[in-house]
This record gives structure tokens, sequence and C-alpha cells, in this order.
């Protein structure tokens, strides 16, 4: 690794205090990519940890001996979770100060750490969080797509057909959407994408967040899918980033009659006033009013 990034001075780390860090479990964010985005607040927890359970070693190691931080590191994945995490619990009620690192960003995004959180919680284990770097919000932030309600939905199926399925529910969704994607599968993922959320919805493509290489893609998801089907796969991890559903339109008076007139053939005024209000998404008040003109044959 050239250039490592210097262990922060002393007085910075020792500046937090120390005794806060009672025993339970600490949710540590770490890095996306550039080492230097990690806090001070994390890197006293790492020094001080009795346990750092991470996803991969090798990964978690050198980060921590850039900082000159040794400690004991114990694998936990999703392919060993089931079996780590009673010993973790046992560490934990044992008294320890147990980190719980993933290989870059906050964990429990898109791995099993919430298993764990949860066994803790129903055993009354303290847990806290340790926030930082998450490529979700990075992401979301450099977009330029409404960031106010958005959804984080993880990794699609690697298949079409199953990722036609899965996008086709999360159509409607009123949100910004947020998703992870395999750069050897970008361009096919966008074109289904495109086909299944509509062609002109906008979109961007983040990769080598925080990184020398830093890219944000911006477009439809059609200009999308076809400047990656052309130019092939892009290199580093691949956060998209896919704007809400344009707004529906309003609905007709004669979409209103229409509805009101099916509806109180087979259910009492009242009931026929709410059905419609909530099908159509209008208020209350005056649809309970057109279902009188109607009712009363007052058009």
């Amino acid at each position: 690794m050239t250039n490592p990034i210097p262990p922060p001075p002393e007085a910075l780390v020792s500046g937090v205090d120390a005794a806060q860090f009672i025993p339970g479990l600490y949710l540590v964010a770490t890095p996306i990519g550039n080492a230097a985005d990690i806090t001070l607040r994390a890197l006293a927890l790492l020094q001080r940890a009795d346990l750092v359970a991470c996803e991969d070693s090798r990964v978690t190691g050198p980060l921590l001996q850039r900082y000159g931080i040794r400690a004991h590191l114990l694998p936990y994945h999703e392919h060993n979770a089931a079996k780590v995490r009673p010993q973790l619990i046992e560490k934990l009620q044992g008294g320890a100060v147990v980190a719980l690192v993933s290989d870059a960003g906050t964990p429990l995004i898109n791995d099993p750490g919430y298993k764990l959180v949860k066994d803790c919680i129903a055993a009354g284990i303290h847990v806290t969080a340790l926030p930082g770097a998450s490529a979700v919000p990075t992401a979301l932030c450099l977009s330029g797509l409404p960031s106010d309600r958005f959804m984080f939905a993880g990794f699609p199926p690697p298949k079409s057909a199953a990722r036609r399925s899965w996008l086709a529910e999360l159509k409607s969704v009123p949100a910004t959407l947020v998703l992870l994607e395999s750069a050897q599968r970008l361009a096919d993922s966008l074109a289904d994408m495109a086909a299944v959320l509509g062609p002109d919805r906008e979109a961007a493509m983040a990769r080598e967040l925080t990184k020398k290489f830093e890219e944000v893609r911006r477009g439809s998801l059609a200009a999308l899918a076809a400047h990656y089907a052309e130019h092939g796969p892009p290199k580093g991890e691949v956060t998209l980033v896919i704007g809400p559903p344009p707004a529906a339109a309003a609905p007709s008076e004669a979409d209103l009659d229409s509805a009101l007139a099916e509806a109180m053939n087979r259910l009492p005024l009242r009931q026929a006033v709410d059905e419609v209000a909530t099908l159509l998404g209008l208020p209350r008040k005056p649809v309970y009013a057109r279902a009188l003109q109607l009712r009363d044959g007052k058009d």
C-alpha cells in the first residue's frame, strides 16, 4: 500500500474518553475507499476492543495496521454466522467489548450483522453504533436525485427473469431507490430496469466512491443502459440510484363518476365513498359531495 496514512496524533485519540466504552457490541463504520474516512471515536474503540468481528481479516487487518492498532480479529460473515454468533454472545455476556465491522462501510447494510444485534438485544446486551462511511447515503447525495425519501433495496437477483419480477415490486414505490450491483451485470441490469421501471426514469451510477477515480454518471435508465452496453462494464464497486416514479395524473371527473357508480351499486354510500377516495387517492369530502350528487340525480 503506497503512501500509508500515519496514525492520528495520540492526543486526538486519547481525547476520546475510553471509559465510555462499556462492555457491549459496537457497530463500527469503516472506510468505503479512502482510508482517511474513519472517525477518531472508531479508532479509539478499535484500540480498546477485546475482539473485532470482521467479514475478512485480510481486509480489516491492513486497515488496523495502517493506524497502528493491534486487535484480535474473528471472521464473522454470512457463511459462518450461525456458528460464530453464539461465541460472540458468550464473550459479550462475559463483559467483553466487541467491535463489529464490515469490509467497507457501515455494518448491517447488506450483511448478516442484524441477526447478531437482534440476539444481543434479546439477551439484554448493550448495543450501540459508531457511525461513519456508507456507500448508500454517499451515492444518494451525489446523484442529484430527490433524497427526502429513499429506499435501499440491496442487490437485484442475478438472472433477468427474477430481476424483472423483483423490479416490478419496486416500480411504484414513491421514493428514490438505492441499489448495489455487480459491474459485470450492470448493462443487463440497467436494460431490465429501463424495461420495467421506464426508459425515461432518471438514475445515477456511482463507482469507486471516495477513491481517486470516483465517478458519477447521470442520465435516464435507457441512456445509462446504452452507454454500458457499448463501452462495457466499469471498474470498481457500483451503487445505483434511481429517481422516484413520476407522479400519477390526477383522476378525471369521468374516472371518479365511474368508480363511484360501480362502488355504490354494491356498497352503502359511506363505504363506497371511503373505498373510492382510497382507490383514487382523493380527499373524502369532495368524493362524498359528488356521490350525493350522483345518488340524487343532480349532475
